[in-house]
């Protein structure tokens, strides 16, 4: 790399300290120079797992600094638009940690302000490097499944008793499971098919006790024909299928999750880990289908996952050598469509997608 590129990164909570500082450092042309930590222990962490950034305790200190070029918003959830909007005052490339704003409208101000400032805005959909996403796009540009009549996703989770020293259990702006799973089920589905012409949504709180949205039902309908079911709850002790895929030639199912987010939770990464990313044979998909007249059974290899080509992408397309993967544009429509699912559930009906 010709040019490094100078991060500071807006948090060091559970997104900034597994999802985002362990792959940044990894990457060549990229250097995580500042880290804002709030917390005495994220501090301590902080400065112990990267020594060469420097750990300030305010946001001011790293939008001020002339020296960062991409600033990343990994912070709670309501504060992702005044955040982003400072940083793109401030004349940074900005990435904003998903669900990208809590409106609709927030977005497209921000996305505005990005056009206006000529700089990146990109969200952190890195669902989309899963290594079971990306075998799924794999397996549909193929058309082995014939024409693809219906979609199912899951991104299920048992977790009976709500934590309740996090501020993902608490009703405010931004919060439950539809802003946080559904955020991943949503982009995969657009990633893959498009804008819905309709769509249907039921959202509940199934927990005792439960301050937010903690299961959804969420179905979107399109002009081919097809139906997209997207489902997510946190009372799911046997988990099911993560994607079901169904044609007029065949099936596909896949279960069990990529591995990456686990091998971070440990503390690896790309850097120290042979064969990253990839998915054991047990978890591989299973496909049933016909072609050329043949009738095909059998497990599917897994894509390797790599979130690296999140922050590949973003690298290059602020060095001007690449397309950006994830636009802003198509984060705006994830969070309107959270938007519409809950009105939906709220009017218990089917509600045009616009």
């Amino acid at each position: 790399m010709d040019r490094t590129l100078h991060i500071g990164l807006l948090g060091f909570g559970m997104a900034g300290r597994v999802f985002h500082a362990p792959i940044i450092s990894v990457l060549p042309g990229l250097m995580l120079s500042m880290i804002r930590a709030g917390r005495p222990e994220s501090i301590a962490l902080a400065k112990a797992s990267y020594p060469e950034a420097e750990v300030v305790t305010d946001d001011a200190a790293i939008l001020q600094d002339n020296r960062i070029d991409l600033i990343i918003v990994a912070t709670t959830n309501d504060t992702h638009f005044a955040l982003a909007k400072a940083a793109l005052e401030a004349g940074k490339n900005v990435v904003v940690e998903k669900p990208f704003t809590i409106t609709s409208e927030q977005a497209d101000e921000l996305i505005e302000l990005a056009h206006k400032q000529n700089k990146l805005l990109a969200v952190y959909q890195n669902r989309r490097w899963d290594s079971d996403f990306k075998t799924l796009q794999k397996l549909i540009q193929s058309e082995m499944l014939g024409r693809l009549v219906e979609y199912e996703a899951h991104f299920d989770r048992f977790r009976p008793i709500p934590a309740s020293s996090t501020w993902k259990e608490e009703d405010q702006p931004g919060t439950g499971i539809l802003y946080d799973l559904g955020s991943h089920l949503i982009d995969q589905a657009l990633t893959l098919f498009g804008t819905p012409e309709e769509l249907y949504a039921d959202l509940r709180t199934q927990r005792s006790g439960g301050q937010i949205i903690d299961s959804f039902d969420l179905t979107l309908y399109y002009k081919s024909g097809l139906k997209a079911i997207l489902k997510a709850g946190m009372l799911v002790k046997q988990p099911g299928p993560r994607f079901i895929l169904s044609g007029d030639k065949g099936s596909f199912v896949k279960y069990g999750l990529d591995v990456q987010e686990a091998a971070l939770k440990q503390g690896l990464s790309p850097a120290n880990t042979a064969n990253w990313g990839k998915e054991p044979e047990e978890i591989w998909g299973k496909l049933d289908t016909e072609v050329q007249g043949q009738h095909l059974v059998g497990k599917i290899q897994s894509e390797t996952g790599d979130y690296r080509g999140f922050y590949e992408n973003v690298r290059d397309a602020i060095l001007g050598i690449a397309e950006l993967e994830v636009k802003p544009e198509q984060a705006r429509n994830t969070i309107r469509l959270i938007e519409l699912a809950m009105q939906s559930s709220y009017e218990k009906c089917r509600l045009s997608f616009q």
